[in-house]
């Protein structure tokens, strides 16, 4: 009889241990689903072209994880604005996944100027594109070289190959328009200041060349221009007529009373006939 209630006490505690065993085990499964939200899915809100911070603020408020897994610059963009997400919006995922961000860079990443001297516009247009800088004012000079870049300039200023520019700038081309067939006479440059005589180029469709300095010059504009090749005449005090877009050296100089006296306009000298004497 004893020997029968002590087995039966045994099996009765077993299957008490095993009971509450399990109701360990279930418990605990259950507090580790209300704590991990296991088999809890939601819906990835969009956070594309919010800033940063406010995407990561309504990411976290719903339970995900944040990432930001790259930048890139576009200049059309706010700066630090979210421009790829992955999950993308309204994706059904699990809560706590993590979200990766691309951003749009605060600052632009510095390229490195090329040189476009020399080439054709349109290999200039698809390498600015690629280098993701911007197209700025076009204009034209007489040159040989039609069509071809003559200069390359960044904020006003001619820009040499290798120089670092932020990503976005804008480049000013000036490009070969041709040699005009037309010829002009040589301008009188003479005396003129060095500001006067560049406007008179231009209006001429000439080209300033070498410029010579005379003396100590402290304002180059102000300087007078004292001898100029080619001239206004020839020898014989003929007009010297040239093509538009050629060349024109000029020598400067603070003194006026340096203006070389022979190359100083002359009337041309009319010879007289047999009949006249």
């Amino acid at each position: 009889m004893f020997q029968f209630v002590t087995n039966r006490s045994f099996f009765i505690n077993l299957l008490i241990a095993i009971l509450l065993g399990l109701a360990v085990v279930f418990v605990f499964f259950q507090l580790l689903d209300r704590i991990t939200q296991h088999g809890k899915y939601v819906k990835v809100p969009e956070v594309k072209g919010k800033n940063i911070d406010e995407a990561r603020t309504m990411l976290e408020q719903q339970g995900f994880q944040v990432e930001v897994q790259d930048s890139i610059y576009y200049d059309s963009l706010p700066r630090l604005s979210v421009v790829k997400q992955s999950p993308l919006p309204e994706e059904l995922v699990k809560i706590n996944r993590t979200v990766y961000l691309t951003v749009n860079r605060a600052q632009p990443p510095l390229v490195s100027m090329p040189n476009f001297v020399g080439q054709t516009f349109r290999s200039v247009l698809l390498q600015l594109n690629a280098l993701g800088l911007k197209l700025g004012d076009t204009s034209q000079r007489p040159d040989f070289a039609v069509g071809s870049i003559l200069e390359q300039t960044y904020n006003g200023n001619l820009i040499r190959q290798g120089t670092k520019i932020p990503m976005g700038s804008r480049i000013s081309l000036v490009l070969g328009g041709g040699i005009k067939q037309t010829e002009v006479p040589v301008p009188v440059l003479l005396g003129l200041t060095f500001a006067e005589a560049k406007v008179l180029l231009e209006s001429n469709d000439l080209l300033l060349g070498a410029v010579v300095v005379d003396g100590a010059v402290a304002d180059s504009s102000a300087a007078f221009v004292i001898r100029q090749n080619p001239p206004v005449r020839d020898d014989e005090g003929r007009p010297i007529r040239i093509r538009g877009g050629q060349l024109i050296d000029l020598w400067i100089s603070m003194d006026r009373t340096k203006i070389d006296s022979i190359q100083r306009p002359k009337p041309v000298v009319e010879q007289k006939t047999e009949n006249e004497y």
